[in-house]
C-alpha cells in the first residue's frame, strides 16, 4: 500500500480494532441499513438508522478522530427521537471506511464528504459533528455548501479556536504506537475531564485505533472567522466549559461575533467528552434549533 494513505499496520492490527467496534457497536441501535460509498477517495461506511417522520431533513453523524461510528452509543436513541440518522465512519480515520487516494488538502476532505451526502438519496442535511467531527462538517460547509440545511457542532477544535499548546504536546506521546497502552489511555481520559477510560467499550476501540492505525493527511486548518461569518446557513455551536481542545472562553466569543444565527451554548461543566456527559441536552437543544432553523 501507498505510504501517501491512512492504514491498519498490521492485519493483527486491524482484527484487534474490529473486535473492538464490532463489540462498542452492540450498544447501538440495530442500524436500518449498512451502505458501502464509493467516493474518489475511496470507500466510505455510512449506516442508516431510520428515526422519528417530522419533516426534518436527515441527521448525519461525523465522529471524532480515532474513533467512528460507535461513538454515538449514548446519543442514538434519543437523536432518532427527532429525525433519521445517518452515521459515517471517517475517511482516513480508524474504522470501516477504506482510504484507496491520498487526502492532501482541506478541499480533499470536502469532496470526499460531499460525495458521500450525494449518494444518498435525500437533498438536504443536518450535519452534527463532534470534535473533528464538527471540523469537518465546518469545512465542507465553508467549501461545498449546497446540501446542508444546519450544522451542529459539539466542542469542535480548529473551528472556533486553535489547540492549546498543552494538548498537543500531552497529544505527542498518544501517537507513538509502541508505548504502552496507558499512555493513550492517559491522555483519551485528559480529553475526557479524567474520566476513567479503561474497560469502557467506546474508549477501548478509540485506544485501539490510535495504536494500529497510521493516518497520512495533513492536520485541519482553522476555519477564519471572515469564512465562519459567510456561511449561509445556520449554525448551533455546542462549546464544553471544561474542554482542552481549545480555549472554551475564546472559542465561545469568536462564535458569538462571527456566526449570523445567535446559537451559542456552553455547558458549563462539560469536557470534550460532552456527547457523553449530556446526550439529552444535546438532544433537546438540537431538538429545538431544528425546529427553528431546518428549512
Amino acid at each position: 500500500m501507498p505510504d501517501n494513505l491512512g492504514r491498519w499496520n498490521s492485519t493483527a492490527g486491524y482484527e484487534n480494532y474490529r473486535s473492538k467496534y464490532d463489540a462498542a457497536m452492540q450498544d447501538l441501535p440495530t442500524p436500518t441499513a449498512a451502505h458501502d460509498i464509493q467516493t474518489d477517495y475511496g470507500v466510505v461506511r455510512v449506516y442508516q438508522y431510520a428515526g422519528a417522520q417530522g419533516g426534518l431533513h436527515p441527521l448525519v453523524l461525523l465522529p471524532g478522530t480515532s474513533s467512528g461510528t460507535p461513538v454515538w452509543a449514548d446519543n442514538l436513541k434519543s437523536l432518532l427521537a427527532i429525525t433519521d440518522v445517518y452515521a459515517i465512519d471517517l475517511l482516513g480515520e480508524p474504522g470501516m471506511s477504506i482510504q484507496s487516494k491520498p487526502i492532501t488538502s482541506d478541499e480533499d476532505k470536502a469532496a470526499w464528504l460531499d460525495q458521500t451526502l450525494a449518494a444518498l438519496p435525500e437533498q438536504r442535511f443536518n450535519l452534527l459533528g463532534l470534535s473533528i467531527g464538527g471540523w469537518s462538517a465546518m469545512n465542507l460547509a465553508v467549501r461545498r455548501p449546497d446540501r446542508i440545511a444546519t450544522v451542529t457542532t459539539l466542542d469542535a477544535p480548529f473551528v472556533y479556536d486553535g489547540l492549546p499548546l498543552k494538548t498537543v504536546v500531552r497529544s505527542i506521546s498518544a501517537t507513538i504506537k509502541w508505548l504502552p497502552r496507558s499512555w493513550r489511555d492517559s491522555f483519551n481520559s485528559y480529553t475526557a475531564g479524567g474520566a476513567p477510560v479503561e474497560h469502557v467499550p467506546v474508549a477501548d476501540m478509540i485506544e485501539a485505533g490510535m495504536k494500529n492505525y497510521t493516518i497520512k493527511q495533513p492536520p485541519p486548518h482553522r476555519i477564519t472567522e471572515s469564512q465562519l461569518a459567510a456561511l449561509p446557513m445556520p449554525v448551533l455551536a455546542i462549546i464544553a466549559g471544561r474542554s482542552v481542545m481549545h480555549d472554551p472562553a475564546k472559542a465561545r466569543s469568536t462564535a458569538e461575533r462571527a456566526l449570523r444565527t445567535e446559537t451559542i451554548v456552553l455547558y458549563p461543566d462539560a469536557s470534550h467528552a460532552v456527547n457523553g456527559e449530556y446526550p439529552d441536552r444535546i438532544a433537546d437543544d438540537l431538538r429545538t434549533f431544528l425546529a427553528a432553523h431546518d428549512r
